[in-house]
């Protein structure tokens, strides 16, 4: 079906089973136009490298979409147009999904010193069928949804895959605290985005440390975990934190959390 996006007067096309108020209701898809709008318009300064010859979005083209429980949006693939009078293009194929939040959740033992460096590290092993896995390591994480905040997701997430209830204050963002607001105006959120080529998900990064007898941090590895009725099937993995790059090598979420944690941490942004 061809239409309008509907206040940017741009052509649309949707596929059958997709309406345009269903997709215009569909967060991830607003934000994208948006975002994307915001930072074709800065192109008008002088400054700006494409203010001689400025790309515009020219149309959208929805490809496929899943639904997540029922009616409820959860991808959505598209290409799009943004062209220059020149002829030339940018790549625009995109996935939308939305934003998601990770966790750096570190165990101190509670009979080492303060000034102690010993921390563990809580990983999960789980399938991540897109990767061809059954067991993926790596940091609890999870998808925010529209009405939550996230920070709510992130204690959300650490109740259901760790079993532990944190209060929202507890956790420290170590996104906020290292990514600086956009100087660009552009609008993108300070958070890591793991695949910014070709998807639109941004991940928030959190950090909390808990103080818990030896004995039962080394209780916790191999514990599972996860909400089985929406298929989560995870087993914990207790790792010492100097290991931890090597453990969750093949998780952007994992290197990028202990990048962010080591360098506030050298330049005492962290306690």
């Amino acid at each position: 079906m061809s239409t309008t996006l509907k206040d940017h007067n741009v052509p649309l096309s949707l596929p059958d089973g997709l309406s345009r108020e269903q997709l215009t209701s569909f967060k991830p898809f607003n934000n994208w136009v948006d975002t994307l709008t915001n930072s074709l318009r800065l192109q008008s300064d002088e400054s700006h490298p494409f203010h001689k010859d400025p790309y515009a979005l020219r149309s959208v083209t929805i490809q496929s979409f899943d639904h997540f429980g029922g009616n409820r949006l959860g991808f959505v693939k598209l290409t799009a147009t943004v062209s220059n009078d020149a002829g030339e293009t940018l790549p625009a194929a995109a996935l939308l999904r939305g934003p998601s939040v990770a966790m750096l959740f570190m165990l101190i033992p509670d009979d080492v010193p303060p000034e102690s460096d010993e921390r563990y590290v809580v990983l999960t092993v789980q399938p991540r069928v897109p990767a061809g896995s059954l067991s993926f390591v790596e940091l609890p994480a999870g998808m925010v949804d529209d009405a939550g905040s996230f920070k709510g997701a992130a204690a959300q997430e650490i109740q259901e895959e760790l079993g532990v209830t944190i209060h929202e204050d507890e956790l420290t963002n170590l996104s906020e605290l290292a990514v600086p607001e956009d100087s660009g105006k552009e609008g993108i959120a300070q958070a890591m985005f793991p695949s910014a080529g070709g998807c639109d998900e941004y991940i928030t990064i959190f950090s909390h440390e808990k103080r818990l007898p030896r004995d039962q941090i080394k209780e916790w590895s191999g514990r599972l975990t996860g909400l089985r009725a929406h298929g989560e099937k995870i087993t914990l993995k207790v790792v010492p934190m100097r290991d931890a790059w090597r453990e969750g090598a093949r998780d952007a979420k994992c290197l990028a959390a202990l990048a962010l944690w080591r360098g506030l941490k050298d330049e005492k942004k962290l306690p």
